[in-house]
């Protein structure tokens, strides 16, 4: 391993860190090339249609699925190895280069941008407005949502989002630097492709869902302690004690094992009650509210609440690695 690469690993992932909350998507970048998560999507989407055939048995494309993911999750490890070699292999560009890569894998802007603009729609143009913006965001029929279901769709999905689209990735990068990183994305992607959530995919993306709850499970809790982190530096004591006991007390209701986590802690943190019952195309799915006690009228102003709230705990993120930096 180059020497560079031992003593600059975690400068480089908080450089990344500051350069994507200040940058945001390359957008020029990815007009011309395609971004490595698309690259992962096809990959999954051609194992989708080459090996889930409806004539297969349940047991056959359970197996199927199962083998399938795993071998792109190896290729996408493998293709880490590779890249980390070769830019090690360059002394001076290799640290920048390396940093570029796990910029683009990250996604603070890009997440805090489109909720912000489920706000922006509410405030604009009403239901119709914020119905256009969090259906970029969310699963669930907007259709469905009033001006408090807009606001808990966006305000749960920034919550989760960063777990997913900021700690997760930074955490595998963290540990495994860019085999993990790519891993991790592999993962994160194959469960929103094919994750157990149809009667297509029961069988043959129920393996990818549960690698991604594994992958998920540390990234999740350490997410809703940033939290909390977030709230004690910028609401105070109160704030940050309602996040971590909410986060422990409800996080299981919820139905992921790990969604609950950043979710609860976004309830308590702000006040609110998130979760309850929504509807999406396949039909109405049943769960708790999150901090029940809490406000379930919310509106735009709540959602630029949570925003800043997660922004503050992406800078708690950047103070972690900045310790961990200067202890190793």
């Amino acid at each position: 391993m180059a020497d560079w690469y031992a003593d600059w690993h975690l400068a480089i992932l908080l450089a990344a860190l500051v350069a994507d909350r200040i940058f945001g998507e390359p957008a020029l970048l990815w007009h011309r090339l395609p971004h490595p998560v698309a690259v992962f999507g096809k990959a999954v989407g051609a194992l989708d249609r080459q090996f889930n055939l409806e004539s297969d048995s349940d047991g056959l494309r359970l197996r199927k699925g199962a083998i399938g993911v795993s071998v792109l999750i190896l290729v996408a490890a493998g293709l880490g190895h590779v890249l980390a070699w070769l830019l090690q292999q360059v002394s001076h560009a290799g640290p920048v280069l390396e940093g570029f890569v796990v910029f683009t894998l990250l996604a603070q802007k890009s997440l805090l941008d489109h909720v912000t603009a489920v706000a922006d729609g509410l405030s604009g143009k009403g239901l119709s407005g914020g119905r256009a913006a969090v259906a970029k965001i969310v699963g669930r029929d907007p259709e469905t949502l009033d001006r408090t279901g807009i606001a808990r769709a966006a305000i749960e999905s920034v919550a989760e989002n960063f777990s997913d689209g900021v700690v997760a990735p930074a955490f595998w990068y963290a540990v495994f630097g860019l085999p993990g990183l790519l891993a991790y994305k592999m993962i994160n992607t194959a469960d929103s492709m094919i994750g157990y959530r149809s009667v297509r995919h029961e069988q043959f993306g129920r393996i990818a869902a549960q690698i991604d709850d594994l992958a998920n499970w540390l990234p999740a809790r350490l997410s809703a302690g940033l939290i909390a982190l977030a709230a004690l530096m910028t609401k105070g004591a109160a704030s940050a004690r309602r996040a971590l006991s909410s986060a422990i007390a409800d996080s299981g209701l919820h139905r992921s094992p790990n969604a609950g986590w950043p979710e609860a802690a976004m309830a308590g943190a702000c006040g609110f009650a998130l979760g309850g019952p929504r509807i999406y195309p396949g039909g109405r799915v049943e769960q708790a509210f999150l901090n029940a006690a809490g406000r379930r009228d919310l509106d735009g102003g709540d959602i630029r609440m949570a925003v800043r709230l997660t922004d503050a705990a992406c800078m708690a993120l950047w103070g972690l690695v900045l310790l961990l930096a200067i202890a190793t």
